[in-house]
């Protein structure tokens, strides 16, 4: 269950895996035939590059039979150890049967004698280190996830205990929602986590408190509300988790899911391309963090010409609201005069933009620099900070201020299901538009259409935009 929290676990088994057959097929080529390995290749009629690519595909595809990378209902090191030793044994046995049929007799034996035992031990400790390291991470609350239980009865507490018995998947919850059954029943009284209110509070809650999932447990006589409760969380961009009776699923649609034996159906309002923003993410940390470093003379340059020109403070940090409510501190080339925020006040009746946000061209708060700097976007880079500790994206929705986000509308919020980003649709296709309703659609259907490909072309449509100064 739950494939987009484990998938990163299960890309790091299989990228180790494959990392570490490979890196054993040459070490030990190199053991066993020393520094002329790959002309010892040769002579059998192979390439001793591409042999080493289909050993790693080997190791992976018989390590994927035996199951070493689906969640477990009960995961265990001692059985993941015997599944190791089996897969190991069944790649010796098709190797050696498939050596003895096709008559390779030049091809080492003492070579594999000595590879099998070796993947075998590399493979388990390599898992044991990936699986530990994961649980340390998310036991610290690294990249945590949060879900909001609907329902204060025994079944809802057996469900989350079985979600975070899968300490790996870092899903924590944040409490319990009464259903009128529970209160009635006085079971919301008995449950180990806080109950945070009724029904009725569910969108306070979803407003206020950091919720990544919803999971709908409600009682039998409660079920009705169900739909409702999902219809809101899809209008919030929130993921629901429904654990299915023998009555069956009571929402059409979805993905049916298995925890613990139990199948759960799964709605995810927004991308749900697993494999897909893991790359996203991966890109973000290797292009923010190239950003900083090619960048740096220029980061330099310019916080010596706010310092020289506007003096101290060089970097603004703000509060920004991130995913689902998270907030964080994002950090900007300083543009305007340090008393700029006490200053909103009075030039709010010139607000340019119809909606929470405001904007101003011609904001007399701008510091000496903060005009140019803002017209080539040359303030946001400092951004790419956020990105590499995980609090934007390089592309995605802009990050609101905390006193836009407390009168969004609902349909508003779903601009919070994503990422905020440096840069996104709006930025590169309606910069100058007024209507804030407008910046949201876009966000919305940026969300709606997400791709690798749409962030490719939104990236490179974003360098022209910079370049021309459409920056306000």
């Amino acid at each position: 269950m739950i494939r987009r929290y484990i998938v990163a676990l299960h890309v790091a088994l299989m990228t180790a895996d494959a990392a570490i057959a490979v890196g054993l097929f040459a070490g030990i080529s190199l053991v066993r035939f020393g520094p002329t390995w790959p002309a010892t290749w040769d002579t059998v009629g192979i390439d001793a590059r591409i042999a080493a690519i289909l050993y790693g595909a080997a190791v992976v595809l018989v390590l994927w039979v035996q199951g070493l990378y689906r969640l477990r209902v009960r995961w265990s090191r001692r059985r993941e150890v015997l599944d190791v030793l089996i897969a190991v044994v069944l790649l010796a046995v098709v190797v050696f049967t498939a050596l003895f049929l096709f008559k390779l007799p030049d091809v080492s034996r003492l070579f594999l004698l000595m590879l099998f035992p070796t993947q075998a031990a590399a493979t388990i400790t390599i898992r044991a280190v990936i699986r530990w390291s994961f649980t340390r991470l998310r036991g610290r609350g690294y990249n945590a996830r949060y879900f909001l239980i609907i329902g204060a009865n025994p079944a809802a507490q057996r469900f989350a205990d079985a979600i975070e018995r899968h300490r790996a998947l870092g899903l924590r919850a944040v409490g319990h929602l009464a259903g009128p059954t529970d209160r009635a029943r006085g079971t919301d009284r008995r449950v180990r986590r806080p109950v945070l209110g009724d029904l009725d509070d569910i969108e306070s809650i979803l407003h206020n408190v950091v919720v990544d999932e919803v999971v709908v447990c409600l009682d039998l006589e409660d079920r009705a509300m169900t739909v409702p409760i999902a219809r809101l969380c899809e209008e919030e961009g929130r993921v629901v988790r429904i654990p299915i009776t023998e009555f069956g699923p009571v929402v059409p649609g979805g993905l049916i899911e298995m925890l613990d034996g139990v199948e759960v159906q799964s709605l995810a309002y927004g991308p749900d391309r697993t494999l897909g923003l893991l790359i996203k993410r991966s890109m973000d940390v290797v292009l923010a963090a190239l950003g900083l470093i090619v960048l740096s003379p220029l980061l330099l340059l310019v916080a010596l010409i706010i310092r020289l020109k506007d003096g101290s403070p060089i970097l603004f940090r703000q509060t920004r609201v991130g995913l689902h409510g998270r907030p964080f501190q994002l950090i900007k080339f300083r543009t305007m005069v340090p008393e700029a925020e006490a200053l909103l006040a009075e030039l709010e009746a010139h607000n340019e933009i119809s909606g929470p946000a405001f904007k101003l061209t011609n904001d007399p708060r701008l510091s000496r620099t903060g005009g140019w700097l803002r017209r080539a976007s040359i303030d946001e880079l400092p951004q790419l900070w956020n990105v590499l500790r995980g609090e934007m994206s390089l592309v995605g929705p802009r990050p609101p201020l905390p006193r836009e986000v407390q009168v969004y509308d609902v349909w508003h919020r779903r601009r919070l299901s994503m990422q905020p980003g440096i840069t996104g649709l709006w930025q590169v296709s309606a910069r100058r538009e007024a209507d804030f309703d407008r910046w949201v659609r876009l966000d919305l259907d940026y969300i709606d259409r997400w791709s690798l490909w749409l962030d490719l072309k939104i990236m490179l449509r974003t360098i022209p935009a910079m370049v021309e100064g459409q920056g306000r």
